[in-house]
């Protein structure tokens, strides 16, 4: 029995008709031995390729300087991807229960059901006894409240099980306004939901660690357009209220707060510790799938608790009643399972009701009352927050180690988990490892905080050679567009300061630049130039200043030798 040889795809997409038929060629020859006639046809196959892949790449540049002038960013982006050639995770086998591989397709999608119908599986002792109707309403929707929430969905988002794009409502938009107005109406009125609203089409996304285990993805749910005009008035009427709970400390998913305003917090707290000679612990909590493990009885007490009016926790509990999901993988979707815990990750109103549950497990917890912690301006703060990643600090290991413990115990009651092989502990003073369930918590002596390196002696050093490091990487990416005499040098220097120099000022809020460091990064800024073959020199082009919130910040001769390279947003300033 002869097994069939599986038939063989050009790697290269710039490779021409031309150069595969001499490469077929090369192969027989090889076959036979004719080794004077491979060379020569190896020789004239890399001529040709070569050729091949500078048209290829000359094309390329032209389209991306055609998008550049058209004033198409999206496109312009998008082409600069496939020019460089970005990786994408491919799913391949998976392991089942036991530590066996799977490769067959239906064993992979009935793993994957397998798998998510476990994970979002109903507590049994989370029992709803609500019979999921309230008498008193809030005011009706407006029309300019639908018409708002349709103008506010992001363009070019994929379809949820429907399929329908955003762009087939704004073709008819009165039209669609009025429609979407009615059918919102009746659910605010009867707060019954479609169950097309109530599908969800999860993409497994690869996290770190071993591709075949499924516990290693985060599962984001597509979920239908036309449901997130509901979605988004509900979430504009529960804002309100989800702002007065949160305290200041909660920077996850609030405007005007992010990871750069947390990152800084806790440098400057290290910073401030090593000046008044104060020992500083920090435990950085890790729960196992938290937005996948929220029991949804326990969600429906917290918003009550917190003030939330009946008849949006109404719509939000016949939402999440009777939810039904499928995974789709890279052989096919696997047939819809119940969901029975969880908010759904991509969902509009996720964060906030994810917000409103942590900051029920904290208050359980005492830690606004609690007296470990950091004293600051007379003001005691012993912890961090953005979402689910809490950050515990306190002054001595004994004070930590208690708000460790209170935080673990009250968030196991509602049914989140610490990781304790993710969770760390870092401290600039010593510190005896600890052990929890049977489990070492990891002492360390630098963490990634949101991206960025921090390490207990508050030194910035090492994070602002590896943010050059990370730039001098983008530059050489994209080595292939910078040398192309098809693309103008203004163009050269936009995508520049577009996509090399936010890598490497990515948290600089927080950096403290002495003049070693402000030397290495004016080496970096003139070593980008001189890449792009500046006609004016390098001496001629004046320093990148800042705009507005996102931006960045090179350093001019009259700088001090210490400097914080930034302009904070006003709410920071205050």
């Amino acid at each position: 029995m002869t097994i069939p040889m599986e038939k063989k795809y050009k790697k290269a997409k710039w490779l021409s008709g031309e150069a595969l038929q001499i490469a077929v060629k090369r192969r027989e020859v090889k076959s036979k031995g004719e080794k004077e006639r491979y060379k020569h046809l190896n020789a004239e196959f890399q001529r040709i390729a070569r050729r091949d892949k500078k048209a290829f790449l000359s094309d390329q540049c032209k389209e991306i300087e055609e998008n550049n002038r058209m004033g198409k960013t999206r496109d312009l982006f998008k082409k600069i991807r496939d020019t460089k050639g970005t990786f994408h995770a491919k799913m391949g086998s998976i392991k089942n229960r036991y530590g066996m591989d799977l490769t067959g397709a239906e064993d992979i999608k009935k793993r994957w059901q397998e798998y998510t119908e476990e994970l979002y599986k109903k507590d049994l002792h989370d029992q709803d006894n609500h019979d999921g109707v309230t008498t008193y309403l809030e005011p009706d929707n407006l029309e300019c409240e639908v018409k708002w929430a349709l103008e506010s969905i992001t363009m070019n988002k994929a379809s949820g099980g429907d399929g329908i794009p955003v762009k087939r409502f704004q073709i008819l938009e009165d039209d669609t306004v009025k429609v979407l107005h009615s059918i919102c109406q009746q659910i605010w009125k009867t707060q019954q939901w479609p169950q097309d609203w109530k599908r969800s089409v999860f993409i497994p996304i690869p996290k770190k660690g071993n591709a075949k285990e499924c516990s290693n993805y985060r599962t984001i749910a597509l979920i239908s357009h036309t449901s997130k005009v509901m979605l988004k008035i509900l979430q504009a009427k529960l804002q309100q209220y989800v702002n007065h709970e949160l305290p200041d400390v909660q920077a996850g998913f609030r405007k005007g707060r992010g990871t750069r305003v947390q990152t800084a917090n806790i440098c400057w707290i290290i910073e401030k510790a090593r000046e008044f000679q104060k020992n500083i612990y920090f435990c950085f909590i890790d729960y196992a799938k938290a937005f996948d493990c929220v029991g949804h009885n326990k969600l429906w007490k917290i918003l009550k608790e917190m003030g939330i009016p009946d008849h949006l926790t109404c719509l939000l509990r016949n939402l999440y009643a009777g939810q039904e999901a499928t995974v789709r993988t890279g052989h096919g979707t696997t047939d819809w399972f119940q969901i029975g815990k969880g908010v759904r990750q991509g969902c509009i109103l996720s964060p906030c009701l994810f917000n409103l549950y942590a900051e029920y497990i904290m208050r359980n917890a005492g830690l606004e009352e609690a007296q470990a912690g950091i004293k600051i301006a007379e003001r005691n703060i012993n912890h961090l927050r953005y979402a689910d990643d809490t950050t515990l600090m306190a002054e001595s290991e004994e004070e930590l180690k208690s708000l460790l413990m209170k935080v673990k115990e009250e968030s196991e009651k509602v049914g989140l988990k610490l990781n304790i092989q993710k969770t760390k502990i870092m401290a600039s003073g010593l510190i005896i490892s600890w052990e929890i369930d049977g489990e070492t918590v990891e002492t360390v002596s630098d963490f990634f905080f949101f991206g960025s390196k921090i390490t207990a002696d508050g030194d910035c050093r090492h994070e602002i050679k590896r943010r050059l490091l990370l730039g001098r990487k983008v530059m050489t990416n994209l080595d292939s567009i910078f040398i192309s005499r098809d693309i103008p040098f203004p163009t050269k220097v936009r995508l520049v300061k577009a996509m090399v120099f936010p890598v490497v000022m990515y948290g600089c809020e927080s950096w403290t630049v002495k003049k070693a460091e402000r030397q290495r990064i004016d080496a970096f800024k003139l070593w980008c130039w001189r890449t792009l073959e500046s006609p004016l020199g390098c001496k001629e082009i004046q320093p990148v200043h800042s705009e507005g919130d996102q931006s960045w910040v090179f350093f001019g001769k009259n700088d001090a030798k210490a400097e914080t390279p930034v302009l904070w947003p006003s709410h920071v300033k205050s």
